[in-house]
């Protein structure tokens, strides 16, 4: 019987991204000492990545157990709020999520701020790349609002929120996000108002787009208006 050990795709060798080492991520932690890592494992590769890690913890009794939890790790991304605080008004993304579409939503269209994933930019660069491509807006002066994790239970993502003004001279673009990498986005400009509104009806239901527009209503562009 043959018992040789093949390399693995992305902990050995490379896999289709390139990648390899994926299984060290976490193995090195030691900020808390109640937590132990004991191993890590990859399950998947696809485009993100799912590990296991095994990881002795330690609870307020003092008693240890031996725990085991799968992350998937998307890598950080970044959104932003545009709005035009003279006009009342907010630029968003409508996009088609098949997560949310394969769990209930109605047609998996969202309402979003527009959004994106990092990749090898600051957090500033990338939401203003994103911004462009996905709404056609060419970003001035950015405030950031807060970072967040926003499924700290299963995925390892940090968001960071930012927002900026927007005029219709700003919109030097399109938008409606990359064709190749299959976005297919409309813009929507809407009344803040009725965006806010929308928040509590449903018909706004993305996390980050919620929290932005509420932001602006209680300590941003439209607070007390």
């Amino acid at each position: 019987m043959d018992s040789t050990i093949l390399p693995v795709p992305g902990v050995d060798v490379p896999d289709h991204r390139g990648r390899v080492g994926l299984d060290r991520v976490g193995r090195d932690l030691t900020g808390n000492p109640d937590v132990v890592v004991r191993d890590v494992e990859l399950l998947a590769s696809g485009w993100h990545v799912l590990r296991r890690t095994t990881f002795d913890y330690r609870h307020s009794d003092g008693s240890w157990t031996t725990e085991q939890r799968e992350t998937y790790d998307r890598g950080n991304g970044a959104t932003i709020l545009l709005y035009d605080a003279g006009r009342r008004t907010v630029l968003l993304a409508r996009q088609f999520r098949l997560p949310v579409y394969v769990n209930g939503h109605p047609d998996g269209m969202l309402l979003e701020t527009a959004a994106g994933l990092l990749d090898d930019d600051d957090p500033e660069t990338a939401i203003r790349r994103e911004a462009g491509e996905e709404l056609g807006v060419t970003v001035g002066e950015l405030e950031h609002v807060f970072d967040v994790f926003m499924s700290p239970g299963s995925v390892t993502e940090r968001l960071h929120f930012y927002a900026a003004p927007y005029t219709p001279e700003a919109r030097t673009a399109s938008g409606g996000g990359l064709a190749h990498e299959g976005e297919d986005i409309d813009v929507v400009e809407l009344p803040f108002d009725e965006a806010l509104e929308m928040t509590y009806d449903g018909r706004i239901a993305d996390a980050k787009t919620v929290m932005l527009l509420q932001w602006a209503a209680l300590r941003g562009p439209f607070r007390g208006a």
